[in-house]
């Protein structure tokens, strides 16, 4: 089973992924963002802590930006969490923030396709968890219009490998 779980930022996706795992006997959790750091921000260090706490104690937490090799030799069921901070820290190691996007783009894309291939070829469970970007307002900056462009289509890679895509809206699940 693959299964990619979309939403808004604080919709309920990442409660809904865990559950989707939580009866299996091994799980990786992957995070593939930058670790968090209480004293640069201590919101997002207590998010994460938040969700640190909620899983069980079994599951194996593997902090890594190289989803095709912890899809590859993840143990059991694989969660990731999430995409976007997946492709935050690609773009930051890329440095295209601040580059013209044609010069790194081809990369980046390369890593997709890496991980999407993993996950169709692998027989065990992965849950995706993502941000649903671009139904809002057109971010004011380049380094906002780049993400949420690039998560766009990062997303709609992953879906086309995924037995089910989940939308996640105000704690309320929507199978499209």
């Amino acid at each position: 089973m693959k299964v990619l779980v979309t939403g808004g930022v604080r919709s309920g996706k990442s409660f809904h992924a865990e559950s989707l795992v939580v009866a299996e006997d091994v799980v990786t959790y992957v995070a593939p963002g930058p670790p968090a750091d209480p004293d640069l921000d201590p919101e997002w260090a207590a998010r994460v802590a938040v969700h640190q706490g909620r899983r069980p104690s079994h599951w194996r937490t593997l902090e890594t930006t190289d989803l095709a090799d912890a899809i590859k030799h993840g143990e059991g069921a694989v969660l990731i969490d999430c995409l976007g901070t997946w492709l935050t820290a690609q773009v930051d190691e890329l440095d295209g923030w601040d580059q013209v996007r044609e010069d790194w783009e081809p990369v980046l894309m390369a890593r997709v396709d890496d991980a999407v291939r993993a996950m169709a070829r692998t027989e065990r469970t992965v849950v995706v968890v993502t941000n649903e970007v671009g139904m809002g307002v057109v971010p004011e900056h380049r380094s906002g219009r780049i993400f949420r462009d690039l998560l766009g289509v990062v997303n709609q890679r992953f879906a086309v490998e995924c037995d089910e895509v989940l939308l996640v809206v105000a704690g309320r699940v929507l199978s499209l």
